[in-house]
């Protein structure tokens, strides 16, 4: 089966965007994942930016992966995906500039969309999806992301934490991403349907949820009614991967069964020990 070129698949990401119903993305890490994605159905994939962090670095969700490294995983996967894959650009790796150089390059490498989040720079140790940026200046973020744009059809989202903010805060921020003329908006934080109705109300482009697989939040058609084309439920795949590949390799040792789960297997072989003493010793940072 030919691989489709990356303009389709961006053509196929707004068709789905335009459509009147939901789709779940499935956690595409690698070229692999990619592909058996697309095989069993999924409409639309996502490059978490944690999870880029694990399997490039084996480093937990600090800021620590460069835009370098993970455009090359991109890259990997744009190279085969046959479905759109959504790229967690993060902040976008700095101000408006670097902002752009972000699209440039997460462009070339294939991706059908990225969200660019509006958190601060530099993140304070333990908090780097909690404390935001002006409102101003992610506006900007987002105009800047827009101009450097060179595929029209490649979809911008802009992304804020519903969580962190009041109602009347992120109905703010949220109008203005799309006035600023953002293709869609992705917001982590909701709690339940009532908190997305009051939000989805102020909005007329696609909503993408990363709901981290909410139990208030499990009825598509609802979320569908609420104007949500894209929800993120997390990235078991990946994790399962892991948990797959230490159960394998203790079995091929003789040894016997471990009890660790997938989540804790993240933790003990990602570098979180290192960077949290070292974040004492350096920053005095004491959580």
């Amino acid at each position: 089966m030919a691989t489709p070129s990356q303009h389709d698949l961006r053509k196929d990401l707004r068709a789905l965007m335009a459509s009147n119903r939901c789709y779940y993305t499935a956690s595409t890490f690698d070229p692999m994942s990619a592909r058996i994605a697309a095989d069993i159905g999924f409409e639309v994939g996502i490059l978490g930016g944690s999870v880029a962090s694990l399997q490039v670095l084996a480093a937990p969700d600090f800021a620590l992966i460069t835009l370098s490294e993970f455009t090359e995983q991109a890259t990997r996967i744009g190279r085969v995906a046959r479905l759109p894959i959504i790229a967690d650009a993060d902040h976008g790796y700095g101000n408006a500039l670097n902002v752009m150089r972000t699209v440039t390059e997460l462009e070339r490498a294939g991706v059908a969309a990225l969200t660019i989040e509006d958190t601060l720079l530099p993140a304070k140790y333990g908090h780097k999806s909690t404390d935001l940026i002006s409102l101003e200046e992610a506006v900007g973020k987002i105009e800047a992301a827009l101009d450097a744009r060179i595929d029209p059809v490649m979809s911008i989202f802009a992304r804020t934490n519903a969580g962190q903010l009041s109602i009347e805060d992120t109905i703010a921020r949220v109008k203005a991403y799309q006035a600023a003329g953002a293709d869609g908006i992705c917001v982590v934080g909701i709690r339940d349907f009532e908190h997305l109705e009051q939000i989805s109300q102020h909005v007329s482009i696609p909503l993408m949820l990363v709901a981290y697989d909410n139990p208030e939040l499990r009825d598509r058609e609802r979320l569908a009614a609420n104007g949500v084309r894209i929800v993120v439920n997390g990235h078991a795949a990946y994790f399962a991967a892991i948990k797959a590949t230490y159960d394998c390799l203790r079995a091929q040792r003789g040894i016997a069964e471990g009890t660790l789960t997938a989540s804790e297997l993240s933790t003990k072989y990602s570098t979180l020990e290192e960077n949290r003493e070292w974040a004492v010793r350096f920053m005095d940072v004491h959580d």
